[in-house]
């Protein structure tokens, strides 16, 4: 039986099966999808700056594209030609423009801004305006580098300013202040976590001890009839002002003794004629006692 395939066409068949699988596979790491329907653009710019085949395209920050092919524009000879695939769906409208923007740590994407007030579109194959942004590096040497020139002098002078503080001798006696009101807080510290741990207990327990005595103190005077006990103060009280009022009043003895001028004034004069009396009667005791002798 004759054989269908030789070993150089097995060798040929399998060759061109790697190939395309080859062709495939490099499409595919580049991001490439050869069974999507795509659009072809061209994007003239000046300078492709970090443009790479395979570099995305976006359109509000949604990958729309791949960058498929760049070539220079021998004609011109102030132009680099870059060949871009959007999606099918992804229409250009007329009056935008395609932007370079670099990254920070290398390479560049392509940013399409639409200009969404026009409704005519570009049709595939039409060239579309490129601007170049202003690269970040360039932009950090141009904008922020003269500031921080500028900046330096007084830096300078406030790190003399810091140098002077620094070697004051009072920062350093402040320093050393600081030091021993540490050391001093510390030794409270100390001191009153000692206080806490012997002192604090004993008081505690005085405290749960009084306030026991109090407690036993309210449940006896809550047994006690302090009800009569007032009303036994009451009568107590009003005799006493019975009896105040009638020492007040002349109607009675005592009133009388207590409240009558005349009276303490003839008590007076008795008192003062019994002492002229004894004194008499020790001077001249012959006046009033007589003795006869046998």
């Amino acid at each position: 039986m004759k054989k269908v395939f030789t070993k150089e066409a097995k060798i040929g068949l399998v060759s061109i099966i790697s190939l395309i699988l080859l062709y495939f596979g490099i499409n595919y790491l580049k991001g490439i999808n050869l069974f999507k329907p795509v659009n072809h653009y061209e994007v003239a710019f000046t300078n492709v700056k970090g443009v790479t085949i395979s570099s995305p395209v976006y359109v509000e920050g949604f990958k729309v594209g791949l960058v498929r092919e760049i070539r220079y524009d021998y004609e011109s000879k102030d132009k680099i030609i870059v060949d871009i695939s959007l999606e099918e769906e992804m229409k250009i409208n007329k009056g935008s423009y395609i932007s370079i923007v670099n990254s920070f740590l290398g390479g560049a994407e392509l940013h399409i801004h639409l200009n969404k007030y026009v409704s005519e579109y570009y049709k595939p194959g039409d060239t579309i305006e490129g601007r170049m942004t202003e690269d970040m590096m360039q932009s950090v040497q141009e904008d922020l580098l003269p500031s921080v020139e500028a900046m330096l002098p007084k830096i300078d002078s406030i790190l003399g300013g810091l140098e002077k503080i620094v070697n004051h001798p009072a920062l350093t006696q402040s320093l050393e202040h600081v030091e021993k009101s540490t050391a001093n807080l510390e030794v409270s510290t100390r001191q009153l976590n000692q206080l806490l741990s012997s002192d604090v207990p004993v008081i505690v327990t005085n405290l749960k001890t009084i306030t026991a005595n109090f407690s036993d103190v309210s449940g006896e005077l809550k047994t006690l009839d302090l009800q009569s006990t007032v009303e036994s103060i009451n009568a107590t009280l009003a005799n006493l002002k019975v009896t105040t009022e009638k020492f007040n009043s002349k109607d009675n003895t005592l009133g009388l003794l207590l409240n009558d001028r005349a009276l303490y004034d003839n008590l007076n004069s008795t008192s003062d004629n019994a002492s002229k009396l004894l004194l008499d009667l020790r001077e001249n005791p012959k006046r009033y006692v007589h003795f006869s002798v046998f």
